[in-house]
């Protein structure tokens, strides 16, 4: 009998569907790391939410795990690298606690406008302050919403019911998407201007950490107003804390922290700051969701082999997995470098298969490249299963070309990727039927290893370039791994693309762009 693990609390529900379903079951909840670390190679499953850590060493000892099941939809505690490699399935529950952080939100929104918790405060300390804690209205104010995702979106719903004028920054959101909900699509900087109050659904990534800063802060409306029911880290919290002292920000309210539980944090201080301990998804109805949900995932998969929401693994027969995988790899590459060199909302993503490429099932490859193309901005909120969905709701058409003509190549899968008034297209192909290489950028026929950091480069086809970076990257102790060049004709416009071992700071690409002959630079990591 295959055996589930149980290292959270979860709803008792979600405990009966494993038993049900003819899975032995243990609840261990409140283990210490080296506690889990003896006991998990008995088991086939394991189902967590946010307190266990399952690290690359606790991941080392799981000699019989096969999947982890997340009751929620954040994943910041596994790692799903190592996950990967050791060929554990790693699913969540997206969607499960959607309506809840919306109201969440919703609740935090009323509480800065009309400092409900600080009356509270105040009348059961023996006094009566009326004047002390006026409000404001929410009527006709502008709130700006910064994620427009399933959250985002029902917190626009009901800002609208309440008749905010709602503006939206979204990568993915095209513009006429946007208006058929009623929402003026804007710039995070234009957000930052014209916002009264100010809402936070993203995920916390290299993009978005620290968007809320000090800089930031200082285009926004005298006494804005912000809430973040998302992730901590993406608010600066000491530049928040001399907003508020200030008055520059009138109020905030935050259920996430940087740090949790946010000892000795400064923000605690502040009259003007509203504070919930991560409650966001904290409802009886949302917590029994998510566990009857990852329940009946984790007993799909054990039961009978079938993979749903899945962040690390498409749904896929296990009979196709050997030939489609290296595909489903390319595709994930390829969306992943599109979405990194593509600025601005899209409209539409076409994948084309060429070649061999055109006969195999393209299903799974074309979520692979949908993902790839959105995870770069989303990271855990998006997966094999939900891609396709978060892609119609962002207002991007997706379609498929099949040809038996590759070119110069057995096969090939390229991403063509459009906006109104862009287009952008990328090819790539597998070397020995296995290694994923980018052979086409725009026109520009390169030779790439998609993987790790890259620097790509727009430059005049002039002598002194290439030394130029290389210099100025062993400068900077950046060490070079491979180095790839395309250009249209001897002295035109080239392109260079240079592996990199390391992250490279803002300063040393500001540096790159301001070397002679270049005229684009971007970093791209995957």
């Amino acid at each position: 009998m295959k055996k589930v693990l149980v290292s959270d609390n979860i709803s008792s529900k979600g405990v009966d569907i494993l038993k049900k379903a003819g899975l032995a079951v243990d609840v261990k909840t409140g283990m210490k790391p080296e506690e889990l670390k003896a006991c998990i190679g008995e088991y086939d499953g394991l189902v967590i939410r946010s307190a266990t850590k399952v690290t690359a060493e606790i991941l080392g000892a799981a000699s019989n795990l096969k999947v982890i099941g997340r009751a929620g939809s954040g994943l910041d505690n596994v790692d799903k690298a190592a996950a990967s490699k050791k060929g554990v399935v790693v699913m969540n529950t997206p969607g499960g606690n959607t309506i809840t952080t919306a109201e969440h939100a919703m609740a935090m929104l009323f509480s800065v406008a009309r400092l409900i918790p600080q009356a509270t405060a105040s009348m059961k300390g023996g006094k009566w302050e009326k004047k002390k804690f006026m409000g404001v209205e929410l009527y006709h104010k502008t709130l700006g919403i910064v994620g427009l995702g399933n959250i985002g979106g029902q917190v626009a719903k009901r800002a609208q019911g309440l008749e905010m004028h709602v503006i939206a920054y979204d990568p993915f959101l095209n513009e006429d998407k946007a208006q058929a909900a009623g929402i003026r699509k804007v710039s995070l900087e234009e957000l930052f201007v014209e916002a009264d109050f100010i809402t936070i659904h993203t995920p916390l990534t290299a993009e978005t950490k620290g968007v809320i800063n000090a800089k930031t802060i200082a285009t926004m409306k005298d006494g804005v107003r912000i809430i973040n029911c998302a992730r901590g880290g993406i608010i600066n919290e000491a530049d928040l804390y001399e907003a508020l002292k200030s008055g520059k920000v009138a109020a905030a309210a935050l259920d996430v922290f940087e740090k949790e539980p946010p000892e000795n944090n400064p923000l605690l201080t502040l009259d003007n700051v509203v504070c919930t301990p991560h409650l966001g998804a904290s409802t009886e109805e949302a917590q029994e969701n998510v566990a009857v949900a990852v329940a009946e995932q984790i007993a799909d998969y054990l039961v009978f082999g079938v993979i749903r929401n899945a962040v690390n693994f498409p749904s896929i027969p296990n009979e196709q997995v050997p030939r489609l995988q290296p595909y489903i790899n390319l595709a994930e590459k390829l969306g992943g470098f599109s979405a990194q060199i593509f600025e601005g909302g899209t409209t539409e993503i076409t994948i084309e298969y060429r070649g061999t490429a055109a006969e195999i099932n393209t299903a799974p490859v074309t979520i692979a490249a949908v993902k790839g193309f959105l995870s770069p901005v989303l990271l855990e909120t998006v997966n094999f299963v939900n891609a396709p969905i978060i892609a119609k709701e962002r207002g991007i058409e997706v379609k498929e070309i099949k040809s038996s003509d590759a070119g110069d190549y057995n096969s090939m899968i390229a991403l063509r990727i459009k906006a109104k008034d862009r287009e952008s297209y990328v090819a790539g192909t597998l070397f020995s039927k296995k290694d994923p290489r980018i052979v086409l950028i725009d026109g520009f026929k390169v030779e790439i290893v998609p993987e790790g950091e890259l620097l790509l480069m727009y430059n005049n086809d002039k002598p002194g370039v290439i030394g130029n970076i290389g210099t100025l990257l062993g400068k900077n102790s950046i060490n070079i791994a491979r180095m790839h060049f395309g250009r249209e004709t001897a002295g035109g416009k080239a392109i260079s693309v240079v592996s990199i071992d390391s992250t490279p700071s803002e300063e040393t690409i500001a540096e790159i762009k301001k070397m002679p002959n270049i005229l684009s630079v971007k970093h791209i990591s995957l």
